[in-house]
């Protein structure tokens, strides 16, 4: 079966409902620079990770699956940025991060990865060094509680998202949120691709399992989740010792 993401974010620069502009605000909350060293786990195929290599960080990419990995390291090497990104094909649960020796640690959208927002903090926050930061990119209910028959998908409201985060012991100092455009954006180029992937491969013998799980997605925004559903970066950083 071709997988599902591979297809479905074709043509994805970032694959986050976010604009470049909001990953360069990132680059500038966390005051990267020449010296700064960047762990980005899961990061697909390096789109946050192009953008912030403008501020001369050097930034190491972990990404599983291998079509995300071939087109995250032909896209470092057009943009000439190989001296500064590079790119490794692993499991980002089981990258041996050393202790307290990077001055961001990014998880963009990857929470499921380590089982949860609970997860991630536990395997992720001993990585970075005091007075550097984590990142998350997570989903927020804008309305608690939710309407009749919504299944929440384990996200919880923004303040009890950031009381995950308080308390790991990490500090919010800066909240970068996704706009409807970023989301409308995002979750339209899914359907885009789908649906030319489907027109091109009509016999496909997952093309009618494809078609289910696109339509059923596209049908999930519109009905509710654009209206009720949220998606920020948040930005925590570890006190110094």
């Amino acid at each position: 079966m071709p997988w599902y993401y591979a297809v479905a974010e074709h043509d994805h620069e970032l694959q986050n409902p976010l604009g470049p502009e909001k990953v360069r605000l990132l680059g500038e909350r966390l005051r990267l620079g020449p010296e700064s060293r960047v762990l980005d786990l899961a990061c697909g195929k390096a789109g946050p990770a192009l953008i912030l290599a403008e501020t001369g960080c050097c930034i190491v990419g972990v990404e599983r699956a291998p079509e995300f990995v071939a087109a995250a390291r032909e896209r470092v090497a057009a943009a000439g940025v190989a001296d500064r990104v590079e790119i490794v094909e692993g499991d980002a649960a089981a990258f041996a991060a050393d202790p307290e020796s990077w001055d961001a640690v990014l998880e963009l959208g990857a929470s499921f990865v380590w089982h949860g927002l609970d997860g991630a903090l536990e395997a992720l926050a001993p990585a970075v060094r005091p007075g550097g930061h984590l990142v998350l990119g997570e989903p927020f209910w804008r309305t608690w509680p939710l309407p009749e028959g919504i299944d929440d998908a384990g996200w919880l409201p923004l303040r009890e998202t950031v009381g995950k985060i308080e308390a790991a012991g990490l500090q919010l100092v800066t909240l970068i949120a996704s706009s409807k455009d970023d989301w409308d954006t995002y979750e339209s180029l899914h359907w885009r691709a789908l649906e030319e992937w489907l027109d091109a491969n009509p016999r496909d013998p997952d093309a009618r399992e494809i078609r289910r799980r696109h339509e059923a997605s596209r049908d999930d925004y519109l009905r509710h989740e654009r209206a009720l559903l949220g998606w920020a970066l948040f930005v925590a950083r570890k006190p110094a010792a």
